[in-house]
């Protein structure tokens, strides 16, 4: 079960604290390492292969069944569900490359994920 405790901020702003940490683990070292690396690279494989002329479409498909097709690399990271800081980080550099420039959202993301030896960085 929860605990949860009513607490208020400094303008006497209600929240909530829920406490259920002692359910949760975290990794730590080199396994925690390694989730964020397998991470970065499977968000950039998704997009990798919708880049270019002849890029592949995805067909993404949420939780209430909605249907979308698309190779557009700022549609398919706003409708991917990610869970690891890491992928939440690469959809967030593709949203902020959509408002800056209004392009280039895939290849931004596909050289920030691949690694050394992937073609996307030094």
């Amino acid at each position: 079960t929860q605990t949860m405790s009513l607490v208020f901020d400094e303008y006497g702003r209600p929240f909530i604290i829920i406490k259920d940490q002692g359910s949760k683990s975290r990794l730590k070292g080199l396994p925690a390492l390694k989730a964020n690396i397998t991470a970065a690279r499977s968000v950039c494989q998704t997009l990798r292969s919708s880049l270019g002329p002849k890029g592949m479409d995805k067909i993404l498909v949420s939780g209430d069944g909605e249907v979308c097709v698309s190779n557009d690399g700022a549609t398919i990271l706003e409708r991917m569900e990610v869970q690891n800081e890491i992928a939440k980080l690469l959809v967030e550099l593709s949203r902020s490359q959509d408002k800056e420039i209004g392009d280039g959202t895939t290849g931004v993301v596909v050289m920030a994920g691949g690694g050394p030896g992937e073609g996307g960085g030094p």
